[in-house]
């Protein structure tokens, strides 16, 4: 299969990097198209001789909507991000990022080695103007709603105005991800009162009050505010933010199967929970971390998206998705708006006293 044109509404998969195979993210495209109206074009970056036999098997192969842009090589998981960049010009990941810097595609959605993709998003697709460092968003579920964690680990070592920004990228995104149409913004420290936390907190949280026309700035939200629908958006910086996504993610599947395990461990609890079947399955479709898919890292002049390296067919359609709606509201233009605004306005503080 050869590429058969791409337009404003494409989206590159490298189709190589995940821990599943390329075979998986076939199926998850396979899905997309049943259940994604908005889905038009796509093209799989990857080795045709594996791609081509995967897309007839999915029944894909007269799709006019699919092509595949053939690349020889693959950056593994265990590759050092920039080395990988340099050595391996022709990998899946690389020409998919290509792709979105000419314009034949509008979104990058990856499985692939973390690092090699955030390097190469920056280095190739440069950060959109008025902003220093790009952030790395994701969707946390909750009980009553999600909310969005920027930065969760792509700027571990941010300034006051880094945080200000990703307010504003988090404030967009969570438009587009959540569909709310004011999101309640809350900078994650250690305690609510004034002065609380650390120097970068402290400036950070009077730099956003000094903005709190352009956010909705809830004030400064501590750890156990997350899940208590306080806020919208979690603004931290890229050191502190990972260490909450993956702490999250770890005492879910931590709690998970706990509860599996209590739940079997004799025939009357087995008999209980047949009986909460329904709201076993209600809290699991609630709080499935697979509905979201994909983490975008905003702030570039193009989009690309993160899937989790074991990312399953349903998260990553989940994930195409996610990359429709980026394109459908330009997401990107309405960040560089918004920032533009939000650089004159400090600007303008930095000429006033701080209060």
């Amino acid at each position: 299969m050869e590429d058969k044109g791409a337009g404003t509404t494409t989206i590159a998969i490298d189709a190589m990097g995940g821990d599943l195979g390329p075979e998986e993210v076939v199926e998850a495209l396979k899905l997309a198209y049943s259940r994604v109206p908005k889905l038009e074009r796509t093209i799989l970056t990857g080795r045709k001789e594996i791609l081509d036999p995967l897309i007839r098997k999915a029944g894909l192969a007269d799709d006019s909507r699919v092509s595949v842009h053939h690349a020889t090589e693959v950056i593994e998981m265990n590759d050092k991000p920039l080395q990988a960049l340099k050595r391996k010009k022709d990998s899946s990941m690389v020409r998919a990022i290509d792709l979105v810097k000419s314009g034949q595609a509008k979104v990058l959605l990856s499985c692939g080695n973390t690092g090699s993709l955030m390097a190469g998003g920056t280095i190739k697709l440069r950060v959109m103007e008025g902003v220093d460092r790009p952030a790395l968003a994701t969707v946390i579920p909750n009980k009553e709603c999600h909310f969005v964690l920027i930065d969760a680990g792509a700027n571990p070592e941010a300034r006051p105005e880094h945080l200000v920004h990703n307010a504003i990228l988090g404030k967009i995104y969570s438009k587009v991800a959540l569909g709310i149409e004011d999101p309640r913004i809350g900078l994650l420290t250690i305690g609510t009162e004034e002065g609380k936390g650390n120097e970068l907190t402290h400036q950070t949280h009077l730099l956003l009050k000094k903005v709190s026309h352009l956010v909705n700035y809830q004030g400064p939200i501590e750890g156990f505010h997350l899940f208590q629908n306080h806020v919208d958006v979690v603004v931290c910086d890229g050191f502190v933010g990972n260490i909450v996504l993956k702490t999250c993610e770890s005492l879910f599947h931590a709690l998970k199967e706990y509860l599996k395990e209590e739940i079997t461990r004799n025939p009357l609890r087995k008999m209980g929970a047949l009986l909460s079947m329904g709201a076993f399955r209600a809290m699991k479709t609630q709080l499935n971390p697979d509905h979201y898919g994909g983490a975008p890292l905003l702030g570039l002049r193009g989009n690309i998206l993160k899937a989790h390296g074991s990312s399953n067919r349903e998260a990553i359609m989940n994930a195409i998705r996610i990359g429709t709606e980026i394109i459908a509201q330009d997401m990107n233009t309405h960040m560089l708006d918004e920032i533009r605004e939000v650089n004159e306005a400090l600007r303008q503080a930095e000429a006033s006293p701080i209060l």
